[in-house]
Order: structure tokens, then C-alpha cells, then sequence
């Protein structure tokens, strides 16, 4: 078909860039890619954290495949003894873009091919020597939607282009016209409605607005916002982090007593996720994936934001940490 000339304008986005993944398999969501490589691979066991959404869960399900939960400790490294069967997979979560020296050690105790390393939260982090490489860009960027998966396993195409794009963007719109609280009906809308995790292509309209993002220059904000943050709350931080091996950060995690702390956060319009209130269903009351349900901060430093934005929310924490 040729391609139209004329006519009513198209919402303006810059020229498109390169992609930092042109060699990905593109999906609607992290889940869909989940899922298609689950269908390729057909592994009879995948071992997953406890510390997790519900939704990659789904996907298993969905494939008939048993899942295996394991444990991890205060630095985000899996404690458990894990016998892999060569039929089995083991998934780690690049946790906030922040894990690289624990999948270093990963990859030194477990065969690379049947490592899954998901970086949902971690779109930076280069593809490793493993048998997949999951990310999620809507998790960085203000797409409606998208998943991509790296492998060498010969997967499926998706059946279809996902459609629903367009209403999904209705809450950045909002955002944008009117205020972040007028669009918050609209997203979680629109994240429920990628719960449906059959493997379509990634929309159109994702694809062009990614093409169309300073992709170095969002990484290099984000570098600058963590190490500022870093060095304002650090020593209130129960969390060690390596500020080495972290590039290109879905966030600050600050790990404090936060029972107060969040809701004044909130109340100031700041707003940090809790990352994952379903985890602590599935878990001891002395785990510590159930601290970190209660008690992890993830503390917004994305590219959208500068050194304004990052003394007033070290300002508005300090006040609640000890030595602040």
C-alpha cells in the first residue's frame, strides 16, 4: 500500500532513531514475549522468585509449564540450592536495573542455556550469554505498549498486530493535557488490559514513538538522577548498591521503614509503585520479600526529571530517616 500524502497532520514525534534492539522479537508486553518463548522452548519446569508480579506467573500457566519458586537474599542473589534438570529453566529479575554483579555470579553457577534473564526493569542492561533476554520499554518510555525478547530459539511469529494502542494512550494524553491524577483511572485501564498475554506483535504506534526517543540522552539523566539521589539518601539506604554496574536505572530503590514515609511521598505527589503486594501471599512474615513489599521505596529519577526534581525528593525523605 503507498504510503498517504496530504491531508490532516499526525501527531508530531522527531525523526525516528536507531533502536537499541533492532534484532528483538517485538510483543505487546513482557508477558506475551514470556509466553512465546515458553511455546519454543517447552521446558518442563521454570524456577521463578518468589519476589515477582502475578502476571509472568500467567504465563507459565498458560504453557502447561510448573512453576518453581526460589528465595533470594538482602542483595538480591538467589540463597536457595537450585538443582536444575536439563529440561529446566531458572528466570532472574534484573531487579530496578540494579543487579549486575549478581547475574556475574549467576551465570558462573548455572549453564547459560537455561538462564532467562528478565530485564523488565532493566532496559540498559545489555543481552547476556543466556538462552533468553526479556524487556519491557513501557516500563522507560511513554509507549502503549511493548515487550521484546532476545534468543536464539526459533519462536513463533505473533498472530496479529496488538490493536488496542490507541485507547492505551489516552492516559499519557491526559497526563500531558490535564494533570498525572486525571490520567490514573486511564492507565491502570490500560495496564489491565494487557493481562491478556497471547503473543501479538508490539502496536504500530509503540514502534514509532520508540524510533522516536533520545534513547543515550534518557540513559545519561537517569545515570545522573541515581548517583545524586544515591548520594543524598544513601547512608539511609538498607539496600547495598554497587553504583559500578548500574546503568540507565528504572528507579532509586531506597529500602527504609516506609510505613509513614510513602504515604507523605504520596501526599506530596510524588508517587513511588509497590512492587509486589500479591508477593507477600506466597511468602513467610519474616521474608525478606515481604520487607521488601512493606518496605522498598522505588523513588522516581527518570529521564523526565533534572536536579530540581531530585533535591526535592531527597528533601521530602530525609526528614523520615534516621541520620537525616
Amino acid at each position: 500500500m503507498n504510503m498517504a500524502i496530504g491531508g490532516y497532520f499526525e501527531l508530531e514525534l522527531p525523526e525516528p532513531r536507531p533502536f537499541l534492539y533492532p534484532m528483538a522479537y517485538q510483543f505487546q508486553s513482557a508477558r506475551a514475549a514470556f509466553l512465546a518463548l515458553l511455546r519454543a522452548g517447552r521446558p518442563s519446569r521454570v524456577f521463578m522468585p518468589y519476589y515477582l508480579c502475578d502476571s509472568m506467573l500467567l504465563s507459565l500457566e498458560k504453557a502447561g509449564v510448573e512453576c518453581v519458586f526460589y528465595s533470594m537474599d538482602a542483595g538480591f542473589n538467589i540463597c536457595d540450592d537450585i538443582d536444575l534438570r536439563a529440561t529446566d529453566w531458572l528466570l532472574y529479575v534484573n531487579y530496578f536495573g540494579v543487579c549486575g554483579n549478581s547475574i556475574d555470579r549467576l551465570r558462573a553457577r548455572y549453564a547459560p542455556r537455561q538462564l532467562v534473564l528478565d530485564h523488565s526493569q532493566a532496559f540498559y542492561a545489555a543481552p547476556r550469554d543466556c538462552l533468553a533476554t526479556i524487556y519491557s520499554p513501557r516500563k522507560f518510555f511513554g509507549v502503549p505498549d511493548g515487550g521484546l525478547l532476545l534468543t536464539a530459539l526459533p519462536v513463533c511469529e505473533a498472530q496479529g498486530m496488538d490493536q488496542g494502542s490507541l485507547a492505551r494512550a489516552s492516559s499519557g494524553l491526559t497526563r500531558l493535557a490535564q494533570t498525572a491524577e486525571a490520567g490514573y483511572a486511564a492507565y491502570q485501564e490500560a495496564e489491565a488490559s494487557l493481562e491478556q498475554c497471547e503473543p501479538l506483535e508490539m502496536s504500530q504506534l509503540s514502534r514509532r514513538i520508540l524510533h522516536s526517543v533520545d534513547i543515550e540522552a534518557a540513559r545519561m539523566r537517569r545515570n545522573a538522577n541515581f548517583a545524586f539521589l544515591h548520594q543524598q539518601l544513601g547512608s539511609c539506604n538498607a539496600l547495598a548498591l554497587d553504583l559500578d554496574s548500574i546503568d540507565g536505572p528504572l528507579c532509586y530503590p531506597l529500602l527504609a521503614d516506609a510505613t509513614d514515609l510513602r504515604a507523605h511521598l504520596i501526599r506530596e505527589r510524588i508517587f513511588v509503585a509497590t512492587y509486589w503486594p500479591e508477593v507477600a501471599s506466597r511468602v513467610g512474615m519474616l521474608s525478606q520479600e515481604r520487607e521488601w513489599v512493606r518496605n522498598l521505596l522505588p523513588l522516581p529519577c527518570d529521564h523526565r526529571y533534572g536536579l530540581a526534581e531530585m533535591q526535592r525528593i531527597a528533601q521530602t525523605c530525609l526528614p523520615f530517616l534516621s541520620g537525616g
